[in-house]
């Protein structure tokens, strides 16, 4: 099965670091998120990556090379111009069945098998991996009737959302809604998926997800993998 990462992102929210480095090379403990992915993916039967790369690209292949080191094949798609979350994805030749799409900068422990068989079992053309995450607003929250009557008044509520952990499990026939050379992001696929009537559906994980798009969850990330290692890559620790 192939698996497509995206690590062609800038990483603007981890500036400086990402001036110089790729946010996929940003360490957590000794080892790149990415080789950490890397090897989970491969753990997980993936034997072959497509990695989509524009911002500092030549780092990455120095880096991971044909894959060959962490036995599985790795190849490159180039993106001349910013084309988004799911513009890439046009780009990638040979995605001819099922296959994986995550980003590359998430440190979690979802196991990718139980993840594609949840998607063929439920026959859906997309599925998306979701977390639960609670938004707490520290502040009274007011409620109006679309005009400036006062119908209600929370303080400070709490909210539970279920959010994209930035995986998914695609058919090919995704592809055909996405244009090729054109911006496109996840959520604008979603509603052309939706639109058409295809069958999107959402796995909800229970287990450790964070991504590390932002300095303090970067520096969270580092310490639980730091701390719980065995979660994240057992085979390393027998």
């Amino acid at each position: 099965m192939k698996a497509v990462i995206l690590a062609g992102g800038k990483g603007t929210r981890l500036a400086p670091y990402t001036k110089i480095l790729p946010k996929p090379l940003m360490p957590v403990g000794e080892m790149p998120i990415l080789e950490v992915i890397v090897r989970q993916l491969r753990c997980a039967g993936i034997d072959e990556i497509i990695l989509t790369v524009g911002h500092l690209a030549e780092l990455l292949r120095a880096f991971f090379g044909d894959g060959s080191h962490f036995g599985l094949k790795i190849r490159y798609s180039y993106e001349d111009q910013p084309l988004g979350t799911a513009g890439p994805l046009a780009l990638v030749e040979g995605l001819d069945e099922t296959f994986l799409v995550m980003n590359g900068d998430v440190l979690t422990d979802l196991n990718v098998r139980e993840l594609v068989q949840y998607h063929k079992e439920m026959g859906a053309s997309a599925t998306i991996a979701m977390h639960q995450r609670k938004v707490k607003v520290d502040l009274g929250v007011i409620l109006c009737d679309g005009g400036s009557r006062v119908v209600g008044y929370i303080e400070k509520p709490t909210y539970d959302y279920q959010v994209s952990m930035g995986i998914y499990v695609f058919e090919p026939r995704v592809l055909n809604f996405i244009p090729r050379g054109k911006y496109l992001d996840f959520p604008n696929l979603v509603h052309k998926l939706l639109g058409e009537g295809e069958k999107v559906v959402g796995y909800l994980f229970n287990g450790y997800w964070q991504d590390l798009g932002r300095p303090d969850d970067y520096e969270q990330a580092t310490e639980d993998f730091n701390n719980f290692r065995e979660k994240f890559l057992p085979e390393m620790m027998g």
